[in-house]
């Protein structure tokens, strides 16, 4: 039905007879001059009704007068230069216009519920609308870098021979973390699937059948509540390869994202990845997500205050749980005490507490150099004078302290007060530009206790293998805070887009696993007996990854948001807007399931 789409047309076309179809972006009409921006997702493309020329058929013109905003129409016409002073440079077709001898109306719209070209419609109206939202070339355009950024992915590992392989959706019901959502067999009455949260048994099951090396642009399913960078339902990269180690499987993720960063920007990404030890990025960042683009690091006070009369401080030095240490860290903010209000002081208690922390202390360094802080009365000189020794504070400067008996709730806390410190102090370059800090994030702890409920939880998943050196530990059953999985992030400036590790091969060590998960043998066999099964039957050591797609095309697009780079995302409340979904299903169809609906209690 065309010869050329909207964003092809140029100066070499000139006096061609052409054939372009789209959508009216906007129409003028300028005293019988009638003007009208087609658009589809290629581009724009400005087209002309004038009566007095004698290629224009006076039909033409008269059926241009009843176009509106989003009609869909079929133009033939001469492509001309625009007239003197009229190009437009930031149009790829500004150059030129096309005279329309022949319009053909394909669809009539209603006036839609905004603008198409409108950037500050509520985001609410466009998900309800979102066909419609989709018409946006900006947001098309996200999905043209989605389209290429894949394509780049898949050619990458196409060369180091991977095999692309479709896993079910329907699936078992195993913990991996998050609840799964479930659903309900017809044939089988009483029985459930699960939609997978990811396809983590079903890949390492492709190694036991021998595929050596798989990956899928897998659609996985969390239950879990939302927020900018959660959907219930999302895309990742799964790869597993067989025989391999980190040694291995990193340099092929570096090529790949080199290979996306070429194609997407042309800016050229620096290898191999810096690694960092969890322990460090935690010491240093209070993240296992750090992000190196500036500084504001955390310092370790907890020797300078170790015979402190501070009882916060003496508290926070008590043994903490699990024979672990608390510990007293801080960040100084040079030179900028004065702009922060004690509100401002009091909003950053509030992000610190919501990771755990007690309190945030403050303490601002005056002009005369003394302290000037709620606790600077418990201070001893020798304490004053090796803070100001171990920080190199001026005058100006701001320090911020937590202290508990448990590290990781002091550097969880510091590190959201970084990141809070960085959005106040403009640090950080606008989504999209700056510098592309990867770092792998190595040495995570296997297990992690948690205090509420008295036992430990995989920090990754139970399938997770721990390190070489700590093997025997795990089998031992002994030292399990201490031990540390051969698992693996990748991280891009404060974001992860990726996560992996290296996988239990052996079946007594996913025994001994899951012993220290507390999951009985007999649940054991009830929720994993096909996988530790397989395990039995010759499996090769191998390990893998996921990378966020969602995440990685955020980052790429300059978005903060991933329901930005989603065809058809859903709410917070895991709402489709537009489709009404969820919804009640009839009465006959849950009969035919053998389910009944009940009110669910809100005690």
């Amino acid at each position: 039905m065309r010869t050329h789409t909207c964003g092809e047309l140029d100066t070499t076309n000139l006096n061609d007879t052409v054939k372009i179809c789209g959508w009216v972006s906007i129409r003028r009409d300028h005293g019988g001059l009638i003007f009208v921006d087609l658009r589809d997702r290629y581009g724009m493309t400005q087209v002309v009704f004038d009566p007095g020329n004698a290629e224009i058929g006076k039909a033409a013109h008269d059926l241009a007068q009843k176009l509106r905003n989003e009609f869909v129409i079929e133009c033939v016409g001469t492509v001309r230069n625009r007239p003197e002073g009229m190009t437009n440079a930031k149009m790829p077709t500004g150059e030129i216009e096309v005279l329309c001898r022949e319009l053909k109306i394909l669809s009539e719209a209603r006036t839609p519920p905004f603008s198409i070209l409108d950037e500050e419609v509520s985001e609410l109206l466009r998900l309800k609308y979102r066909y419609l939202d989709l018409r946006r070339p900006s947001l098309q355009k996200n999905f043209i870098v989605r389209h290429h950024t894949v394509q780049a992915i898949r050619q990458v590992l196409n060369r180091h021979d991977f095999l692309e392989v479709e896993t079910p959706i329907l699936y078992k019901s195993t913990p991996e973390g998050a609840r799964d959502f479930i659903v309900p067999s017809r044939l089988n009455p009483g029985q459930f699937y699960a939609l997978p949260q990811s396809p983590q048994t079903l890949k390492q099951l492709l190694m036991v059948a021998g595929f050596d090396r798989y990956y899928q642009v897998a659609r996985c399913f969390r239950d879990e509540d939302l927020r900018a960078e959660r959907q219930p339902e999302f895309s990742q990269i799964d790869i597993e390869a067989s025989f391999i180690n980190e040694e291995v499987l990193f340099p092929i993720m570096e090529e790949m994202m080199v290979e996306v960063w070429q194609l997407i920007h042309q800016k050229k990404i620096s290898t191999p990845f810096p690694r960092m030890t969890y322990h460090e990025a935690m010491t240093r960042y209070g993240s296992d997500k750090p992000d190196t683009r500036f500084g504001l690091e955390l310092r370790d006070l907890s020797s300078l205050f170790a015979k402190s009369t501070f009882q916060v401080f003496q508290k926070a030095l008590a043994s903490g749980p699990h024979g672990q240490a608390g510990s007293i860290r801080a960040i100084k903010v040079d030179r900028e005490a004065a702009r922060f209000s004690r509100k401002d002081l009091d909003d950053l208690a509030k992000v610190a507490s919501d990771y755990g922390a007690k309190g945030l202390l403050w303490i601002k360094v005056q002009e005369d150099g003394t302290l000037q802080s709620p606790a600077a009365k418990f201070f001893s000189e020798t304490e004053v004078q090796g803070l100001r020794n171990l920080l190199t504070l001026a005058p100006g400067d701001l320090v911020l302290v937590v202290a508990d008996a448990r590290d990781k709730v002091v550097c969880n806390s510091l590190g959201s007060v970084r990141l809070q410190l960085a959005a106040s102090l403009k640090l950080l370059p606008p989504l999209g530009e700056g510098p592309m800090n990867f770092h792998w994030i190595v040495g995570f702890p296997l297990l992690e206790f948690d205090e509420r409920d008295g036992r430990y939880y995989a920090a990754h998943h139970p399938f997770t293998s721990p390190k070489e050196e700590h093997k025997e530990w795990l089998l031992q059953q002994r030292d399990l805070h201490k031990i540390e999985a051969a698992a693996y992030d990748l991280v891009l400036n404060g974001t992860e887009i990726g996560g992996g590790s290296l996988r239990i091969y052996d079946s007594r060590l996913q025994d001994a696993m899951f012993q220290s998960l507390g999951i009985s043998p007999e649940d054991a066999k009830e929720k994993f007996g096909f996988f530790v099964e397989a395990l039995q039957y010759g499996t090769p050591p191998h390990g893998g990854i996921a990378i966020g797609l969602d995440r990685l095309t955020a980052i790429l697009c300059g978005v903060p948001a991933i329901r930005d780079v989603m065809a058809f995302p859903k709410t917070q409340r895991g709402q489709c807007l537009m489709s009404g979904s969820p919804s009640t299903v009839t009465p006959e169809q849950l009969a035919e399931l053998g389910i009944s609906v009940t009110k669910r209690s809100t005690v």
